[in-house]
């Protein structure tokens, strides 16, 4: 079963294993609901050698219906997009962002979903390498091309459990949205307010701490037991369109906790009339 170390890795050991000269490659993959695109701010200041990734353009495939805001990409894009990015078999792949682990949890579900064995998030993002002391480059950075072969062409049936819409009622349900959105008090994003009935909210921000870090297994168990999901019990994960529901997968990941995620989330949801909604707590 993962642990943290299968998942994470601190600013300091980073630190350490670029100051030693080891491979890794690093993505930059910056992104928020408000402002998609983060290339702009990777330019002026990014880990050395990090290369951008797209959330919206390469992890990300809107060509495919009816599977929400942000439908998976396929393996064979992936396995392109992660050549590009000068992803070689053998080396070990470091993700980070600067917002709420989103973008880099999203890059880290893709690329082990396709079949990569060794990425791990920067614990604390961008943050936390500037709070180690780490370099920062500027500028882009452009790879020599990769030669990563991907082992599964459908994410949807990959490496990472995940659940259709008709499969939600498995085990227990998390909701990583804010709590307002769950409640159905406000949705700034989807056309229907509310939440997926049966579902329990735990929001993917309350899974990382006053530092940006994931919080400890202890704390996990603790949420989880607040919201009467017994140990060992599979669970299902959804947020708004499956980008930070894969925080939380991260961190129940992390403390050695099975978490399957249903891709589409509520937008996905949301957008057959025919299923129902609740609202409230």
């Amino acid at each position: 079963m993962a642990g943290r170390a299968d998942v994470l890795i601190t600013a300091r050991a980073l630190v350490s294993h670029l100051a030693a000269g080891d491979s890794v490659t690093v993505l930059d993959v910056r992104w928020t609901l408000s402002e998609p695109d983060g290339r702009a701010h990777y330019l002026q200041g990014h880990l050395p050698g990090a290369v951008y990734v797209s959330l919206d353009d390469e992890l990300t495939d809107h060509t495919v219906p009816d599977r929400g805001r942000h439908p998976l990409p396929s393996g064979a894009a992936v396995q392109e997009a992660a050549r590009r990015w000068g992803i070689h078999s053998g080396v070990p792949v470091v993700v980070y962002d600067d917002w709420n682990r989103a973008g880099s949890a999203r890059a880290w579900w893709v690329l082990t979903a396709a079949g990569l064995p060794d990425v791990r998030i920067l614990d604390g993002g961008w943050s936390a390498w500037k709070a180690a002391g780490g370099a920062i480059e500027i500028g882009p950075v452009d790879p020599a091309p990769g030669d990563i072969t991907v082992t599964h062409q459908d994410l949807y049936a990959g490496a990472m459990p995940t659940l259709t819409a008709d499969e939600l009622d498995r085990g227990p349900l998390l909701d990583a949205r804010a709590p307002e959105r769950f409640r159905g008090e406000v949705e700034p994003v989807d056309p229907v307010a509310g939440h997926i009935p049966g579902a329990r909210n735990l929001p993917s921000t309350a899974l990382l701490a006053g530092d940006e870090t994931f919080v400890a297994d202890a704390v996990v168990d603790k949420f989880l037991g607040e919201r009467a999901v017994d140990a060992d019990t599979p669970i299902g994960v959804y947020c708004g369109s499956g980008i930070t529901a894969a925080v939380a997968v991260a961190a129940l990941t992390a403390a050695g906790r099975d978490a399957a995620l249903f891709p589409g989330s509520w937008s996905q949801w949301s957008s057959d009339p025919d299923r129902p909604v609740a609202t409230g707590e």
